[in-house]
């Protein structure tokens, strides 16, 4: 559905994506992660022709190419930064928005109608977007997206900021639009999201892709072994191993044993070790 190939962006000396290829799927939730800076949100406005490349090609199979005006016409973005008019109300914001893609009349109803119920906002339909919660603003943000029914959409850290609600009504929109063949592609800071709703993953850093696969095969390839940890009168001990029901069976068999954990490699493990633990700004 979306091909990149050997995409490169700079800003003077800096080299935000550099050498990227990768390609999304059609029908797939495809999970762009990466640390702040790693080049996830320039990716994107190459992705939705906000920006062009240096060198490489962004393709939409079937479209060509989104510097193309009708080529952006079939993708739906949700930026990190919020793009809706706070002085207008939910539903001002939709039928402003509806009306850029040429809807009017009776479907133009159905569509705001429809995205109102998706993001839980119809309640609050003539309420100025002011006065939403952080959450709301997320959800409306999202509802825009999706109005036209692209067959892409584009998510950039779409439940930053949201409260526990909120990122629920996104995660379950997700799935939806998911099952009901749209492809998306969904950057993000957590990994918990990321493991509950992508078919793949791709992990970048400093602009360059380090690793892609789906989840259980960044485990197996970039994560550690597993830590069983025993508590004893004695003290406490940490096993790594590649078998840990075995370990775990022997180390009970030992007896005098007040508790034990096992911690498995998950795909938070499997980020750290690629980006490293140092902090960025």
């Amino acid at each position: 559905m979306l091909r990149l190939t050997k995409l490169r962006k700079s800003f003077g000396a800096l080299v935000a994506v550099d050498d990227l290829s990768l390609e999304v799927r059609k029908g797939e939730v495809f999970g762009l992660l990466g640390p702040n800076g790693a080049g996830k949100s320039t990716t994107i406005s190459m992705c939705v022709g906000l920006i062009g490349p240096d060198s490489g090609t962004v393709e939409l199979e079937g479209f060509g190419s989104p510097s193309d005006a009708s080529v952006r016409r079939s993708l739906g973005l949700a930026p990190q930064s919020l793009a809706v008019y706070d002085d207008l109300s939910g539903e001002e914001n939709l039928r402003f928005f509806a009306q850029l893609y040429a809807m009017h009349g009776a479907k133009l109803k159905e569509r705001v109608d429809r995205v109102l119920e998706l993001v839980g906002l119809t309640s609050k339909r003539n309420d100025k977007v002011k006065n939403y919660s952080g959450g709301m603003k997320r959800r409306l943000n999202l509802g825009v997206a999706v109005l036209h029914e692209p067959p892409l959409l584009l998510l950039d850290e779409p439940t930053a900021g949201v409260d526990p609600q909120s990122r629920n009504n996104i995660l379950e929109l997700v799935r939806e639009l998911a099952r009901g063949g749209t492809t998306v592609v969904y950057t993000t800071h957590y990994m918990e999201e990321a493991s509950k709703l992508c078919d793949r993953v791709a992990i970048m850093d400093k602009g360059k892709l380090l690793a892609l696969g789906t989840v259980p095969e960044l485990i197996a390839s970039h994560g550690s072994m597993a830590v069983v940890t025993v508590t004893r009168a004695s003290g406490e001990e940490r096993v790594e191993t590649d078998n840990p029901a075995a370990e775990a069976a022997r180390l009970l068999s030992s007896g005098d044993v007040q508790n034990l954990r096992v911690d498995r490699p998950d795909l938070e493990t499997v980020f750290l070790s690629l980006t490293g633990r140092s902090l960025r700004d």
